[in-house]
């Protein structure tokens, strides 16, 4: 993919968040007053009544919006752009509906035709969607917008169907590094001269600067996830380091397992490795998931965890302070250095009309989503992150816009709250040609429970037999390879 830099760290957090459209404790009505509804309205969701000339009424159900517990910060800059929304869209009802994207409820809700008007998913998932007849298909509002061919080249290929049809908009990006408590680095004498921790060129090293952690402070050297899903998504990155491809699309809809490779064996055993010889994960393993890692970074308690670049305010939110952490690139394995790239595309009821979907679109458009420059929405998303006490860093380019990264990077330029020496590596690593990797084809989220099961296996059996479970793995996962629709 293109990799020019944008301001989408922090910025493309709190937009996800922001992007939908409700009320904190109920249901927000662009329009309260439907009697008053002028003959016409300067909005790009068309479209009048050829019975009265009066503008056509259009019901937006927004499976986006902030959360009960966000910040009043957050819910006061969001509900000022509702304010604004009303002014040029009279004639559209704006509701809340919630909707946090899974596997196991989306389903259901598609098929009832219950989906929200817009709502967000995970990269992994388009395909799918666009497949099953889950999702709408775009292009021509994209077209007529100007946005189609602003689109990052490599994301928009995520979004299309084989015809090139897209069915989806970015709405934020990141690409999985290595955080390192600085304090522990400092502690154990694994620092440059400026006080900026090492940073670990290799999967090797990380485990050796693990245990020179572990043996000088006592604290774990690194936080490895195997309580869920997670565990598995992390190992990926991991196991594309060794070699391995866990997944092979065989270019005609159907896909091959190859979770027993030697290379996909290899990368497990230095999983086993770090719990077994060197001895540098927490305490329990098997209580790890994507919560306790950040906490357990920021508390002090391990010195390294893979996350990404949008999960800094994380390490905020569990007590850390801006200096006290830091982010590097992923470690190369003996076949290279890969990040998986990901993050949320908004895609769109099926069922939604043009005018609904440009609604939608216009509500994301002032929430600085999209390819137009939005310099009031991108102030106020670094404002609130600077005032929250959250890290203002680069982030990545989901639109080829010029004008737009200028713009969001001279905001954040003049907002800078962190040392760049403590996340430099991590952009710098990450834009190198050819090291952002998508999530593997096929079952993704099965492809990750099978190999969270093999390292549940490896980190509570010194002599779990790494071939074997894999081998089993393998199977289990061609079974639901081959199961697919």
């Amino acid at each position: 993919m293109k990799k020019r830099l944008c301001v989408l760290l922090c910025i493309a957090l709190i937009m996800g968040i922001l992007s939908g459209c409700g009320n904190k404790g109920g249901n927000e009505s662009a329009n309260t007053n439907q009697k008053n509804v002028p003959d016409s309205t300067e909005t790009t969701t068309e479209g009048k009544t050829e019975e009265t000339g009066k503008a056509e009424q259009i019901i937006v159900k927004f499976g986006l919006g902030p959360l009960e517990e966000d910040t009043e910060a957050i819910w006061d800059d969001y509900n000022k752009t509702v304010d604004k929304f009303k002014e040029t869209h009279p004639n559209v009802q704006v509701e809340n509906a919630r909707y946090d994207y899974n596997v196991d409820t989306f389903v259901p809700l598609a098929e009832s035709g219950n989906l929200p008007t817009v709502f967000g998913t995970w990269f992994s998932e388009p395909q799918k969607l666009i497949a099953n007849g889950y999702a709408a298909d775009i292009t021509d509002i994209l077209a007529k917008r100007g946005w189609l061919d602003k689109m990052n080249e490599s994301i928009r290929g995520i979004l299309s169907d084989k015809d090139g049809r897209v069915y989806g908009i970015p709405a934020s990006g990141y690409a999985l590094g290595l955080m390192q408590n600085v304090e522990l680095f400092k502690a154990a004498g694994l620092v440059d001269g400026n006080g900026a921790p090492l940073i670990p060129a290799t999967w090797q090293e990380v485990a050796e600067f693990g245990k020179k952690i572990k043996d000088t402070t006592g604290k774990s050297g690194i936080c490895i996830l195997a309580q869920d899903n997670g565990a598995g998504w992390h190992f990926s990155n991991i196991a594309w380091g060794f070699g391995a491809t866990l997944t092979v699309d065989n270019g005609d809809g159907t896909y091959t397992a190859a979770v027993n490779t030697n290379e996909a064996i290899e990368a497990m055993e230095y999983v086993k490795s770090l719990k077994w010889e060197y001895d540098v994960l927490t305490e329990d393993p098997l209580s790890e998931n994507g919560g306790t890692g950040f906490a357990q970074l920021a508390s002090g308690n391990a010195a390294m965890f893979i996350g990404a670049s949008d999960g800094l305010p994380q390490l905020v939110n569990n007590g850390a302070k801006l200096g006290e952490f830091a982010i590097c690139g992923l470690p190369a394995g003996p076949k290279g250095q890969y990040s998986l790239f990901g993050g949320t595309p908004y895609m769109f009821s099926p069922d939604a009309t043009e005018a609904e979907i440009n609604a939608a679109l216009d509500f994301l458009t002032l929430r600085g989503i999209g390819p137009e420059v939005n310099e009031e929405a991108i102030a106020a998303a670094v404002k609130i992150t600077v005032e929250s006490g959250f890290p203002a860093v680069p982030g990545f380019a989901l639109w080829d816009s010029e004008e737009l990264a200028a713009a969001q990077n001279k905001i954040i330029k003049e907002n800078s709250n962190m040392d760049p020496a403590l996340y430099e590596n991590y952009f710098s690593t990450t834009v190198k040609e050819g090291n952002l990797h998508l999530e593997e084809a096929g079952a993704t989220q099965d492809l990750y429970a099978e190999l969270t099961k093999v390292i549940q296996a490896v980190l509570t059996d010194k002599n779990a037999d790494v071939a074997s479970l894999m081998t089993t793995a393998n199977k289990n996962y061609q079974t639901i390879l081959d199961n697919l629709k």
